[in-house]
């Protein structure tokens, strides 16, 4: 252990000690300057007041949602995009400022949650984001300037049905990822037969050992809490996992091989969508499940969403595709994709930057693949929660999982192992980790991660694509022909058609269009430069309508250039489907930019 020699541990702690006196008296003369409770507006409460040191089932959500609406009408507003196989609404909750503009002439972003039901955590997170940009507007300046400038569509809970029953049956980390469909998961003609089984009543679904002369594992000697595995060069343990607690409901051997459902929304989308035999979970066919068909329905009304945001659990990773070696992302929109994660990384602490099927696993039909490659919006999905989190470093050293259970969370996601007479396989060890554990973190631990991730999806909407006016030039061609060229800009990360979109044709192209009373276009085209030499390819129909097939790229700009004959203003209008819509009205009249100024060492002058 470093230890600090004591002449330098004195001047230390006399530095320590005027720097406490000094934030003293500025804290003193800031409290009799400042109105009181001055210290404490920083926090800016909200009008609803939601505890994130905890978790909500799907009712309670729903309450939440509805009150976050009625407290503030002026943004947000709710419907139901549709109804689960439950009968449950999937509820959607937009936020946009009206007096800024029509939804659809703002880029906009799209956040989810939970479409798998027992990754719960994902759902407080869309919650908190909502939470935190009501009560923050009028109140952080970027926000504010945020939500005025984009629309959000946020839908927390995906996979309604799965979160009902993770939250009020017993049930293991895991379970239930899927929703309610009946399904046949061992192909013997019957659906839904043989799920978990509460076998001690004690309202968990835990592990299962049974006796085993050559079982590799032992109650630890040391910690009889847990269960582990003999070393291999070790006598035999005497017990091997038997798995969930359930017995073998239909017979066939098996335990618990035909749960509740079956499937995987995240499996049920277009890209590389595979049958079940490929791809288990997938459905019948993509879109088969009303869940992901009412998803489907509310992105294709919406050609002005330029960022996608799902939010999962767990690991501590950041996502994109591809889910499979199927398909080669363009190079401009891997380097998109790269600022966006490695701030992301900087943001989240112990999170990784992963691309899915090289990075973690093979994903056939996924969301944000689809997102990406179907509707070309850049898209990511965000494991929450990792034990880097729990830690606070990658090295925690051996025991890690047992002293954190132990010290911090006082044993409370454990069970103690008890032995059990099961029906068809005698004497068993039943206990272990209850369904809070492992995936879920501590509810103290939660509002951070909340924090951080939505600060991550909020520097995602930042940077979706913005166009605006740069520099204009209108110049006298002789009489009353004119000369204009525009820039238009884009200062964000993300262009407004992405190089996916362009390849595949997703989406409409941009516009802009030239038009005035007294005036007609002539000529129309890009131009490299506002020489009056540039280089140019004018079109050959309709002048005054350019198509911008490219759109505008990320941190960059575009020139375009109008033959104008006629007297007094044109309008300029330049549409974006991602990138918004901005319109200005152009006298035409000699104006000419003003030249860059020089660096004084190459005028000569002092």
């Amino acid at each position: 252990m470093f230890t600090m020699p004591s002449a330098l541990r004195f001047v230390e702690r006399s530095r320590r000690g005027m720097q406490r006196g000094v934030a003293a008296l500025a804290l003193a003369a800031g409290a009799l300057a400042a109105p009181p409770f001055a210290a404490a507006q920083h926090q800016y409460p909200s009008k609803v007041d939601i505890a994130f040191n905890r978790f909500y089932d799907y009712q309670q959500t729903t309450d939440l949602l509805h009150q976050l609406v009625a407290a503030y009408p002026e943004l947000l507003s709710i419907q139901s995009l549709g109804k689960s196989i439950g009968g449950r609404d999937i509820w959607c909750v937009t936020l946009n400022n009206p007096k800024t503009g029509e939804e659809l002439t703002k880029a906009a972003m799209f956040i989810d949650g939970n479409i798998h039901g027992n990754e719960i955590q994902a759902s407080e997170t869309v919650v908190y984001s909502i939470w935190y940009l009501t009560k923050s507007y009028g109140n952080v300046e970027a926000l504010t300037k945020l939500v005025d400038e984009r629309v959000f569509y946020f839908v927390p809970m995906e996979n309604p049905d799965g979160r009902d029953v993770w939250f009020h049956q017993a049930a293991t980390p895991h379970y239930l990822r899927g929703g309610i469909l009946p399904t046949d998961n061992d192909s013997d003609g019957l659906y839904d037969e043989d799920d978990y089984d509460d076998l001690d009543g004690d309202g968990h679904i835990t592990q299962m050992y049974r006796r085993d002369p050559l079982g590799r594992f032992k109650p630890d000697p040391k910690d009889p809490r847990f269960m582990i595995r003999v070393a291999e060069d070790e006598e035999p343990g005497g017990w091997n996992r038997a798995g969930s607690e359930g017995i073998d409901n239909d017979g066939d051997g098996d335990i618990n091989e035909d749960g509740i459902g079956g499937y995987d929304p995240n499996r049920n989308w277009p890209s590389d969508w595979q049958p079940n035999h490929i791809q288990g979970g997938s459905g019948e066919y993509p879109f088969s499940l009303p869940e992901t068909r009412a998803i489907r329905d509310f992105l294709l009304k919406k050609p002005n969403i330029a960022a996608f945001q799902s939010y999962h659990n767990s690991g501590g990773m950041i996502l994109r595709g591809p889910g499979a070696d199927y398909v080669n992302y363009p190079a401009q929109d891997i380097r998109v994709y790269d600022q966006l994660q490695d701030t992301g990384v900087f943001m989240l602490p112990g999170y990784r930057k992963m691309v899915i099927w090289s990075d973690l696993y093979v994903v056939h039909g996924g969301e944000v693949n689809w997102a990406y490659e179907g509707l070309g919006i850049t898209s990511f999905t965000n494991e929450l929660w990792s034990d880097w989190k729990a830690y606070q470093t990658d090295n925690p050293g051996p025991d890690a999982d047992k002293r954190f259970t132990e010290l911090l969370q006082f044993d409370e996601p454990l069970v103690p192992y008890k032995p059990f007479n099961h029906p068809t396989l005698g004497e068993v060890l039943i206990g272990g980790s209850k369904k809070w554990s492992s995936r879920v973190p501590p509810p103290w631990m939660s509002e951070e991660d909340c924090h951080r991730n939505f600060a991550f999806t909020m520097f995602h909407a930042r940077e979706m694509p913005k166009v605006e006016w740069g520099l204009t030039q209108v110049r006298s061609m002789g009489g009353d022909v004119w000369e204009l060229t525009i820039e238009v800009k884009n200062d964000k990360i993300i262009p407004t058609i992405t190089a996916m979109a362009r390849q595949k044709g997703i989406g409409r192209r941009d516009r802009l269009t030239c038009s005035g009373a007294s005036a007609k276009v002539a000529a129309a085209g890009s131009v490299s430069s506002f020489l009056s030499d540039a280089r140019w390819s004018p079109v050959e129909h309709e002048p005054h309508r350019l198509w911008v097939d490219g759109g505008i790229g990320g941190k960059s700009s575009s020139l375009f250039r109008f033959i104008v004959e006629g007297t007094g203003e044109v309008q300029l209008v330049y549409e974006s489907e991602k990138g918004g819509t901005i319109s200005q009205m152009l006298p035409l009249a000699e104006q000419i930019p003003p030249p860059a100024e020089l660096p004084k060492e190459m005028t000569g002058k002092k």
